[in-house]
């Protein structure tokens, strides 16, 4: 039976316009997408329920809490103390972002930079505000320290800010790479685990011994950016091991669209919008973050929580590898039955 090959002219043919609108329709939802999910966390970012703490008696303390909810309402979740030590002791503790201490009269700043510039700043914009409002409309300076300050070789942050994208980008590229290059479900598990830790190891050590953008344990940085890296390429891994090219997507949009705009690196969580904020620290951008925040400058302090997010998402990710495989293998088994089951024919010249 003969078939008839497409001519040339078949290949040529222009696309029906009704493809033409569909193809820009897609990639205006596409881009749409993309502009909210990193523009939207950044334009709508304000101060709100950041946990702070105000050192002084309890009328002094009281005056500075209404008039704090007044100039910025819903902005601080305060807690009162009573000396300058316990304000010291949550702010290392990662229990607050800074305190504003009234104990002398004069409203003084404690802030941490390290845990966020951005909160750091607004604490002493707001000290500056009641310190001019009670000298009646003069600017008295108004005393700030900074007891956990960023390295002095990278005093804005960048290098911690700028590497939250790679850390995403290395996860994901060792799930697409593994993918393609390497066959069986142990043999990409253990591949994935890794880089994590090679990968933990160069990126701590460029950020720490180059950038000087980490203080603290070589170490314990290493382990938190691995874990962090760990938890992004076993978890699309599984994903591409059940869903195929789908769950790789799925695996990518997740991490790259939702979980980097949402980790609060750049700010702080509570800065996000809505809930934007809590939902990124369930997510293997932000728990990384705030671990590293932990690991770098704060000795651990505040650590378990994002440990406990990444172990989850590293168990998870192991899991669905390993259901993917089992799938796997018992839909190839029928097939490799009747294959053997097939009689050999030998050929005979």
């Amino acid at each position: 039976m003969a078939t008839q090959a497409s001519s040339p002219a078949d290949t040529s043919t222009p696309s029906p316009w009704a493809r033409v609108a569909g193809a820009v329709a897609l990639l205006t939802l596409i881009i749409s997408v993309l502009l909210t999910a990193f523009a939207w966390p950044s334009v709508r970012s304000s101060v709100h329920d950041v946990p702070i703490a105000v050192v002084g008696p309890s009328a002094a303390a009281g005056q500075v809490s209404a008039a704090l909810g007044q100039r910025l309402p819903d902005a601080f979740e305060i807690t009162r103390v009573d000396t300058t030590a316990a304000a010291e002791r949550l702010i290392r503790d990662r229990e607050v972002y800074g305190a504003i201490d009234v104990s002398t009269g004069t409203p003084q700043v404690i802030t941490a930079s390290a845990a966020s510039a951005p909160v750091a700043q607004t604490l002493q914009g707001v000290a500056t505000a009641l310190a001019q409002a009670q000298a009646q409309g003069q600017t008295p300076a108004v005393a700030v320290r900074d007891i956990v300050a960023l390295p002095a070789d990278d005093p804005r942050g960048a290098g911690l800010t700028s590497g939250a994208q790679p850390l995403v980008i290395g996860g994901l590229l060792a799930a697409a790479l593994l993918t393609s290059l390497v066959r069986g479900t142990s043999r990409r598990v253990i591949g994935a685990l890794a880089f994590a830790v090679t990968g933990g190891l160069a990126m701590a050590a460029i950020l720490q011994f180059w950038l000087g953008s980490l203080d603290g344990a070589y170490l314990a940085n290493a382990g938190a950016i691995g874990l962090t890296i760990a938890a992004t390429a076993l978890t699309v891994l599984g994903l591409e091991s059940l869903l195929g090219a789908a769950g790789l997507g799925l695996g990518a949009a997740t991490m790259m669209l939702v979980g980097n705009p949402l980790s609060g690196t750049a700010t702080a969580p509570e800065m996000l919008p809505g809930w934007s904020g809590a939902l990124g620290q369930l997510l293997p951008p932000g728990a990384g973050s705030q671990l590293l925040r932990s690991t770098a400058f704060f000795d651990g302090h505040g650590a378990t929580r994002p440990v406990v997010v990444l172990a989850a998402w590293v168990t998870l990710g192991v899991v669905l590898c390993l259901t993917g495989g089992l799938r796997a293998r018992r839909t190839a088994g029928p097939a490799i039955r009747e294959a053997a089951a097939q009689p050999k024919v030998t050929a005979t010249v």
